[in-house]
């Protein structure tokens, strides 16, 4: 959510912006808000002046009375009366026309970085950087369904009995590398200096409606039938929640944390859960990094996170680039994001493993998450980035780890984690 003062003062730079995300049919939205708002702010002054002159004029009714003056005090107490009338009707359309306002407000996009590339969908991402060499095999690398087959660790036919289409079992050492590199994720963020944490697995509506834009909640999340509670899609979610309505002291900040979770979402629309393996799931597990900081320091936040995912990747022996996410990619809420792809060595493409961005104040202005300063309360800015989601991060690491002979080298990080093994062993 922007802040109101920008449509008020410099409606062309939100319609520019609009335009710039090639969401044209959102543009007359500036002139209905514009309009809605000084309609507000006139009914909002003359409500204040009428409740002023009842409170001075129920005031002089005594004097009136005890003077003899009674006809003039009866016309005062009309006075009063039609007063009361005309606040009971503005008090009335008021909350209505703010209510609309707000949900228009919700509805227009965050105005993006400068920096951020005009293009019409994610086709038309960037690539900025490659970290790693991405080999060619000089052996067929199978389907990442057949690889954990064959080690023995996927059963999906199970969990379409037990739970349907998207879900699945891991069993065995493919399980326990899948948890392995959960583990070590978070240990590498801790010793990054950010504060580990387990947060709720679902939260209320309002929370949803602070954290992300209608299109990708309708999108993602389940509901929980006749409750006010959603399962998280990202911990990111509850994380930035935490802070709903709070201002925080200016010696906390910056607020940088990691938190693992499942997470849960629909992942509805035509690419469909046909697809053989752990591709696109319902239920998978993300280590996950958020911050808030200062508004000057955002920029410089973003740089470090993505980073700490490329070092990530990279210490799995795991080919990545950062791609530039175009404006038409970017979601409503993001004022800058990058995905950082990792390479699949038996598709001979980059495939997403994760996600950074930058909203700027637009959580926090939709939470209220503020600190005070020397001029008053002002919004903090919010980022995220995903340290690594799984399974989709094992089938990177399955492919690029891969031998002919069907084992798969384990990384040395994740070696502490395996009980000392190096390699994990087709089942015979």
């Amino acid at each position: 959510m922007i802040d109101i003062k920008l449509i008020r003062e410099n409606p062309d730079i939100v319609k520019e912006n609009i335009k710039k995300k090639f969401q044209d049919e959102k543009i007359a939205l500036v002139d209905e808000i514009k309009e809605l708002d000084e309609k507000a702010r006139i009914l909002q002054t003359e409500g204040d002046e009428l409740k002023a002159n009842k409170n001075k004029l129920s005031k002089s009714i005594g004097v009136l009375m005890k003077d003899g003056k009674k006809d003039e005090a009866e016309q005062t107490k009309k006075e009063i009366a039609d007063m009361s009338s005309r606040i009971a009707e503005i008090d009335e359309e008021l909350p209505a026309i703010q209510e609309d306002i707000r949900k228009k407000m919700l509805v227009i996009p965050q105005i993006m970085d400068p920096s951020v590339p005009i293009g019409k969908d994610d086709s038309e991402n960037v690539e900025v950087e490659r970290f790693g060499e991405a080999t060619e095999p000089k052996y067929e690398i199978p389907h990442h369904a057949d690889i954990i087959a064959r080690l023995g660790g996927l059963d999906k036919e199970a969990a379409g009995r037990t739970s349907g289409e998207g879900f699945y079992y891991l069993i065995g050492d493919v399980a326990r590398l899948h948890e392995a590199m959960l583990a070590n994720a978070r240990d590498y963020m801790i010793d990054a200096g950010f504060t580990y944490a387990i947060p709720p697995f679902m939260i209320h509506g309002d929370v949803v409606e602070g954290v992300m834009s209608f299109p990708e909640m309708e999108a993602m999340m389940y509901k929980i039938e006749g409750e006010d509670l959603y399962l998280i899609g990202t911990s990111e979610h509850s994380m930035i929640g935490r802070y709903k309505n709070q201002i925080i002291n200016k010696d906390e900040l910056p607020i940088n944390m990691t938190s693992y979770s499942p997470c849960f979402r629909k992942e509805g629309g035509s690419h469909g859960l046909e697809e053989r393996g752990l591709y696109r799931v319902h239920q998978f597990e993300k280590q996950e990094m958020i911050v808030i900081c200062e508004p000057e320091e955002s920029m410089d936040w973003y740089e470090k996170m993505w980073k700490l995912t490329v070092d990530l990747f990279r210490s799995w022996d795991i080919p990545v680039r950062q791609l530039e996410c175009c404006s038409g990619d970017l979601a409503d809420l993001k004022v800058k994001s990058c995905d950082i792809e990792a390479w699949s060595p038996r598709q001979q493409k980059y495939f997403e493993v994760g996600s950074c961005s930058t909203l700027g104040d637009a959580q926090a202005r939709r939470l209220g998450i503020r600190t005070k300063g020397d001029n008053g309360t002002y919004y903090l800015h919010t980022l995220n980035n995903t340290v690594v989601a799984t399974p989709r991060g094992l089938i990177a690491l399955l492919e690029n780890n891969y031998n002919e002979d069907g084992s798969i080298n384990i990384p040395k990080v994740l070696q502490p984690y395996m009980g000392g093994k190096t390699k994990i062993e087709p089942v015979k």
